[in-house]
């Protein structure tokens, strides 16, 4: 069986090592019921720095039960909505019909546009329109069946691994194998919104890229960009951050999501990053051209050194810069004369010596 794909195709650009980090604006239900306001979370995204915008193809009849979680007593954020759960999540549709318009503005605008399908017609919607990639959420890992209808559509993948075991994680991953589909992404999530940093548990992308050989990525709810920065700094190759224009907006994903100008500083920061990163290969760069010099130590005359004069140790002492015969060849020197006169604190050069 073929491996994981180590670069992915996604519109104009790849992912993986090499290439810049692919950063998901995760949009959701922030566009708060406006296509105007759709548009308008989708530019402020691009402007800062976004080179995907996400949201979510949901019906609330397809997805949640109003009496099963009207039997729940919730402790988590589900719990402090005001409304009955089935309600929230049918004010949260993003309309179907809205899908076209608001795919082929991204496009006028230079940012891609994808969405998480949560039913088999949301699929094929996205499908047709055209995504780059499916991205799919942690909720439905344990849902074998869709895992293999995205995976056969044959586009990337995007799979969030919240509240997920790895037995489990080992399951779905089989499923999309199991279609021929190599291109896929894991990305680790704490689903909660938001989540703790101490929960983050970012190293487990290194168990994702041992266990699976696979691409990784992360799905952060949690505040700034700490995590983010960590998960980039291991390996991360996707970046998924909830997105939005203020905070203070009403609607269930609001208060855990990133305003512009902060995920602008999130970008550049992993901009940054990934020059910092650099690559496995250990040279010496530019900019220590002069240090390497300057810094090191190389071979001086202790005192006055007479040509002719057989050079010994005590004659000999270690001094920066690292102009002359460097100290690694000091036993090299010992007990050879010198060609010419050598001054004390002189370097010594190799030119110096018979």
């Amino acid at each position: 069986m073929s491996k994981f794909s180590k670069n992915i195709p996604i519109a104009h650009k790849f992912i993986g090592e090499g290439h810049s980090t692919l950063i998901i604006a995760d949009i959701g239900a922030n566009f708060d019921g406006s296509l105007e306001k759709a548009k308008k979370l989708a530019l402020a995204a691009k402007k800062s720095g976004a080179d995907v915008v996400k949201f979510q193809t949901f019906s609330a009849d397809t997805i949640v039960s109003g009496p099963s979680f009207s039997k729940m007593k919730l402790k988590g954020v589900h719990g402090t909505w005001d409304k009955p759960i089935d309600e929230v999540f049918k004010e949260a549709e993003f309309p179907r019909e809205w899908h076209r318009e608001l795919f082929d503005y991204c496009q006028q605008i230079g940012v891609l546009f994808t969405s998480a399908p949560y039913d088999f017609a949301a699929v094929d919607l996205l499908d047709e329109l055209g995504v780059d990639f499916f991205k799919i959420g942690s909720g439905d890992i344990t849902w074998h069946e869709i895992l293999k209808y995205i995976a056969k559509k044959n586009k990337p993948i995007m799979l969030s691994t919240g509240d997920s075991t790895l037995a489990e994680i080992d399951e779905a991953v089989k499923i999309i194998k199991s279609t021929g589909n190599n291109d896929l992404v894991l990305l680790q999530c704490i689903t909660n919104y938001p989540s703790k940093v101490e929960s983050a548990n970012i190293n487990v992308l290194k168990t994702y890229q041992n266990t699976f050989d696979v691409m990784t990525g992360y799905s952060d709810h949690s505040p700034g960009s700490l995590v983010v920065l960590g998960a980039v700094a291991l390996g991360a190759r996707v970046i998924e951050k909830h997105f939005t224009l203020s905070n203070k907006d009403n609607g269930p994903d609001h208060p855990h999501s990133m305003e512009a100008q902060k995920f602008k500083k999130m970008v550049e920061q992993i901009r940054l990053l990934e020059k910092a990163l650099g690559s496995t290969v250990k040279d010496v760069v530019e900019e220590e051209a002069e240090t390497v010099i300057v810094q090191r130590r190389s071979l001086h005359a202790k005192k006055d050194i007479n040509k002719g004069e057989v050079i010994k140790d005590d004659d000999i002492i270690e001094l920066r810069p690292a102009v002359g015969i460097l100290p690694k060849h000091k036993d090299t020197i010992v007990g050879r004369r010198a060609k010419n006169d050598i001054k004390a604190r002189e370097a010594i050069y190799w030119g110096d010596l018979n």
